[in-house]
């Protein structure tokens, strides 16, 4: 069963004003599928670049790939293109022919200055994750809800994570499996030969330490001093991992801009899945939970960022929308009239309209503080009040 992904709306208008149109995101989110599901509706060829000799024709002689693999078509998928010598250049060139090209990457490499700057004006960059927790109930054609179907269908969710494969297993040791296998692949083709990284066990180390240490402020010189490694290397194997759709980091929010770029970031796991099969952990904590609800703003669309002062008052997460700020706390339980006095801070000091609670049990509701309605909600309906 074929399930509809969110970005359907915003890739059919990009798709008809741009020739090209590139869906990026994490090994086996479904960037596949969802463009072979477009397919159907053009004229259209697919081309993999894991084939060498695709690959070839590609690098060596753009023309005859043109003539192979373009001429007839209406709309030619280039899937892993990332992976090609020159790619941005040779893209340039068939877009200038007027020929329609969608893209895949499972790395942001293909949005750096050696592709994207040959780029500009022509193409549309279309970011697709796994699962969002909607397009998860989809799967499950699970159409109405009680508090208890939601929780038990979060649960899943946040443990399990949102990738396809894994969502469509039931079995729970297959799921295991597959999230093994797809992080195994993750370290060493998406991160490892991308980005040229050859001590995989250092990087897997890392790996390990960021995944049982969610959520926590990022500490250069204790990771460095834990697994040994210099603050260059590690700064390099984040990067990676970052632009390879591993990890998150977010960055704290000031109102001063300059502290934002020197201030230290929060790593979280896009994926609590990946992360929970890494940690070889399946609880769902408050800190997975935390993790779980970063995860769905990002697939939402926003670049949350983390509240702390000095004194120790810390908000999870705060989302910058339509020049107003929005504070939201990630609680396992929660009821409404109750807030912490961190969050009473950063209301005091920011004055936002709205500040949200979400919750993975309790009841949903509202409360006045000052002049800040304050919404308690969970992970489905979080996103209405952000709009």
């Amino acid at each position: 069963m074929y399930v509809e992904r969110e970005i359907k709306e915003i890739f059919k208008k990009v798709s008809k004003i741009y020739n090209i149109v590139a869906v990026v995101g994490a090994r086996q989110s479904g960037k596949t599928t969802f463009l072979k599901e477009r397919m159907k509706d053009v004229h259209s060829s697919y081309v993999l670049f894991d084939d060498p000799d695709v690959r070839a024709l590609f690098e060596e002689d753009v023309k005859r790939f043109e003539r192979q693999y373009v001429e007839g078509h209406e709309v030619t998928v280039l899937d892993e293109v990332q992976y090609c010598k020159d790619a941005g250049i040779k893209l340039k060139y068939l877009a200038d022919r007027d020929k329609k090209i969608w893209v895949t990457s499972s790395s942001e490499i293909i949005l750096g200055k050696e592709i994207l700057s040959h780029l500009v004006g022509r193409v549309s960059i279309v970011k697709l994750y796994p699962f969002s927790l909607h397009e998860f109930l989809a799967s499950k054609g699970q159409k109405e809800l009680t508090s208890s179907i939601l929780e038990r269908n979060v649960w899943e969710h946040a443990t399990y994570g949102g990738y396809p494969k894994v969502v469509v297993t039931e079995e729970i040791e297959l799921k295991k499996i597959i999230l093994r296998d797809l992080h195994d692949t993750m370290i060493l083709k998406d991160v490892a030969r991308t980005f040229s990284i050859e001590d995989i066990r250092t990087l897997e180390e890392l790996v390990k330490y960021l995944s049982v240490n969610i959520g926590g402020v990022l500490s250069y010189e204790s990771i460095s001093r834990n697994i040994k490694i210099s603050f260059q290397t590690l700064k390099k194997y984040l990067d990676a991992m970052e632009k390879s759709y591993l990890i998150v980091r977010v960055p704290p929010f000031y109102t001063n801009k300059t502290k934002e770029i020197t201030k230290q970031p929060k790593v979280y796991f896009l994926d609590t899945g990946l992360r929970n099969i890494v940690s070889k952990t399946f609880n769902l904590d408050g800190r997975l939970f935390e993790n779980y609800v970063l995860s769905e703003l990002i697939k939402m669309g926003f670049a949350p960022k983390y509240w702390r002062t000095k004194s120790k008052a810390e908000v999870d997460f705060v989302v910058e929308k339509d020049n107003t700020v929005v504070p939201i706390e990630a609680k396992l339980n929660a009821e409404p009239g109750r807030i912490e006095r961190s969050l009473r801070s950063f209301i005091d000091a920011y004055k936002p309209k709205t500040a949200i609670v979400v919750a993975y049990k309790g009841a949903k509701g509202t409360m006045q503080v000052n002049d800040c309605n304050v919404i308690f909600t969970d992970a489905l309906n979080m996103g209405q009040f952000l709009r």
